[in-house]
Formats: structure tokens, C-alpha cells, sequence
């Protein structure tokens, strides 16, 4: 198997999981609801996004925020897109990387163009202290992140010669 299909394998990967989850969330967790999985720090929960990642802009009112979401989502996927596609397959670390991030841009855009919101279920907490609540999708990219700065980390750019006069 080509090595670009794997990749696209992985991205497909995250987006099917993430979309089948959210669903069974939805169809069986009421709005707002929570299953406790273990007791104190983690819940299965139901929530609604209507902001970006960790509910950043949730709570503005403006009708534009969904396209103007939207639109940075479509530039944010186009981008690393174009990175993965330009940057050689054998890379393994840094395509692992962008397919992560790839997928779960995808899962969270479909929630965002078909409801106008992001479902979120993954509740971990401490007493007060709470994680905000996130996804399959919101996993993939974090993780994704990670891996790219591990690759930026460990194959740094090396800074272009300059031509000095003597």
C-alpha cells in the first residue's frame, strides 16, 4: 500500500470515529447529561460547542461566528493539506502528524456545517478543577500537535547560509 493511502487511512480513520461516537453520544446521552465512568474524574457527557476549541468563542453572539469558524477550518484543513501533500511520504512521523490533525479538523467541520455547533463528550475533572469537555476529533489533533513539535524538535530547519562580505 502507497504510503499517501495509509495516511489518508488515518485521516479517514479519525473523522468514521469520531463521527460514530458523536452519534451514539447524541442518540443516547440527553442534552446536557452525564455518565459517570469513573467516579471524580471522568464522565461521559453531552454538550454542544458552538466555539472553537475548549469553547473559546462559545459565548459570542454574533450570526457570522459559524462562517467565520467555518472559514478558518476550511483554511486550516486547505493548509496543512498542502503541507502534507508537498512534504516527501517517507516522513513518517510528520505525515502521521498532519493525518491526526487532518482528521480531526474534518470530524469537527462536518458538526460545524451540518449543526452549527461541535458535539463534545469526554468530561475529565478533579473535584472542582475541569478539563472543558472534547471529542474524538479535538484527541486527534492534540495528539497530532504533539507529534509535530516532537518532528520540529528533533529535525529543526536549519537557518538559510547568508552571503558575507569580507
Amino acid at each position: 500500500m502507497p504510503r499517501r493511502l495509509l495516511y489518508f487511512a488515518v485521516s479517514l480513520a479519525v473523522v468514521v470515529l469520531d463521527q460514530v461516537t458523536k452519534a451514539i453520544v447524541t442518540a443516547r446521552i440527553p442534552l446536557h447529561d452525564s455518565i459517570p465512568i469513573i467516579r471524580g474524574f471522568f464522565d461521559l457527557t453531552h454538550v454542544k460547542n458552538r466555539g472553537t476549541a475548549f469553547g473559546l468563542f462559545a459565548f459570542t453572539d454574533s450570526p457570522a461566528r459559524t462562517a467565520i469558524l467555518t472559514l478558518v477550518a476550511v483554511g486550516v484543513f486547505l493548509g496543512v493539506l498542502a503541507w502534507s501533500l508537498t512534504s516527501p511520504a517517507t516522513l513518517t512521523r510528520l505525515q502521521t502528524a498532519l493525518a491526526l490533525v487532518l482528521g480531526g479538523a474534518v470530524g469537527n467541520l462536518i458538526d460545524r456545517v451540518r449543526f452549527q455547533s461541535v458535539t463534545d463528550f469526554l468530561r475529565f475533572y478533579v473535584d472542582r478543577w475541569e478539563w472543558p469537555s472534547f471529542n474524538v476529533a479535538d484527541s486527534a489533533i492534540s495528539v497530532g500537535v504533539v507529534l509535530l513539535a516532537w518532528d520540529i524538535w528533533r529535525h529543526p530547519q536549519k537557518e538559510p547560509e547568508t552571503c558575507t562580505q569580507s
